[in-house]
């Protein structure tokens, strides 16, 4: 099977050759070539040719354009600051002021800003390894995004203190993470990853008012273009498992604090999980074996259809035998849990 006949297989119910093997590589994969985070998130070109590296030197099962969580946000018209380690950061929120929100436009996915550098991503790696490798883009989710634009702290007042603010905000970046997906689906990818690392700060109440109508939303217009989708949210989601299922994602990412036999019961038997060993504790800083057995422990709890990853970003300073030990257990695993 190719990689994208075993992840169709996977996502589908079917059975296929091996184990899945989808880590995120970000800092890990801009290092390996040798590059600066700042090149990496601003230049598809750099990304592009990290990604076919990793591509060459590990069996992946994708090849991404995840890179940071403010490539919408700066093209509404925030204010990066770049650094060569790590992920950008905003100067100010442009929406600290509430009030700017009724001046905002919403940017074009095409029309020459951050978002754009990805869609060209997809298209180039489109033209490398198209149909045989699936090409995930990625989005951000409506209370991550929102959290972008206003800052943590005021989304967070604004869930009990305006939620007619809430309901009007979040639709309208629903609408951009549409527009932004379909522009990524219509250049190569196969799949569209969702990051909303901020909903797991806040209660399932919460969660089901606001956010989980929007992502169904967006991951709808996923599956009309015709791609995949994967929802990403770093952090304990356990409260959340209930509703997770709900989201009409194909693959659930979940973060090290997720029980996983838990979310099998919560999410059913035809879910894709992915995850979830303790990208720091049970990768970065633990040996060939003990990753090895993380893998087995997870596959083991989670049950098929799985996805061999750790709970979140491979980080800088990961051993390459380690990251080896991975790709190792999703060869010669059976696809059926341990």
């Amino acid at each position: 099977m190719t990689s994208l006949e075993r992840t169709l297989a996977t996502v589908r119910g079917e059975t296929p050759d091996r184990l899945a093997a989808m880590p995120i590589f970000m800092i890990w994969a801009a290092q390996n070539l040798g590059r600066s985070y700042a090149d990496y998130v601003r230049d598809y070109r750099v990304l592009v040719e990290a990604q076919l590296r990793l591509l060459h030197e590990f069996p992946l099962d994708t090849v991404q354009t995840i890179s940071d969580a403010w490539r919408e946000a700066a093209d509404c018209g925030t204010e990066l600051v770049y650094y060569d380690d790590s992920p950008p950061a905003c100067r100010e929120h442009l929406l600290a002021d509430k009030g700017a929100f009724a001046r905002l436009r919403r940017p074009d996915p095409l029309g020459g800003g951050r978002m754009t550098d990805r869609v060209r991503a997809c298209a180039a790696l489109g033209e490398r390894v198209g149909g045989d490798v699936p090409i995930l883009g990625w989005v951000e989710g409506p209370i991550a995004e929102g959290a972008d634009l206003r800052g943590m702290n005021a989304m967070m007042l604004d869930l009990v203190d305006d939620p007619a603010f809430v309901e009007e905000l979040f639709d309208w970046i629903a609408e951009l993470e549409i527009a932004f997906a379909r522009a990524q689906i219509e250049a190569g990818a196969d799949v569209i990853g969702m990051g909303d690392a901020a909903a797991s700060l806040i209660g399932p109440g919460f969660y089901e008012r606001y956010v989980l109508p929007r992502e169904q939303r967006i991951f709808a217009a996923v599956h009309e273009a015709g791609a995949l989708a994967r929802l990403h949210i770093c952090g304990d989601t356990n409260g959340l498992l209930p509703l997770l299922g709900r989201t009409g994602a194909d693959i659930v990412d979940l973060d090290y604090p997720v029980d996983l036999e838990a979310a099998r019961r919560h999410l059913g038997p035809q879910l894709t999980i992915l995850g979830n060993f303790d990208p720091v504790r049970a990768l970065q800083r633990a040996t060939p074996e003990a990753v090895f057995a993380a893998c087995r422990r997870c596959h083991r709890q989670a049950g098929p259809p799985y996805i061999v990853g750790p709970g979140c970003e491979v980080p800088p300073g990961t051993p390459r035998a380690n990251i080896e030990a991975m790709f190792n257990y999703a060869a010669q695993a059976a696809p059926s849990a341990p």
